[in-house]
């Protein structure tokens, strides 16, 4: 418990973007959500954005390469989306 009080905000946006996507993975697998359902997309789409700042933040090229895929993949679920709704 006392490591959460020195924690950083780099270190917290890491730990805020993986919960989202894990969040919406475990949602999918739980059949909660559909994948293509817009609150899957928007979970993802927001993790792997926060997950995009915070490897860029630390510097890790290889996992900004792979989360912001993964963005540019749910920016265009969402906006396929939400044409098909109106």
């Amino acid at each position: 418990m006392l490591y959460f009080q020195y924690m950083d905000v780099t270190t917290l946006m890491g730990i805020i973007g993986a919960v989202l996507v894990l969040l919406g993975f475990i949602g999918n697998r739980l059949r909660y959500w559909r994948a293509d359902s817009m609150p899957y997309v928007v979970i993802n789409a927001v993790g792997s954005g926060v997950l995009v700042v915070y490897s860029t933040l630390i510097e890790s090229y290889p996992f900004v390469a792979l989360n912001a895929m993964w963005l540019l993949f749910s920016i265009n679920d969402f906006f396929r989306k939400n044409i098909k709704v109106r």
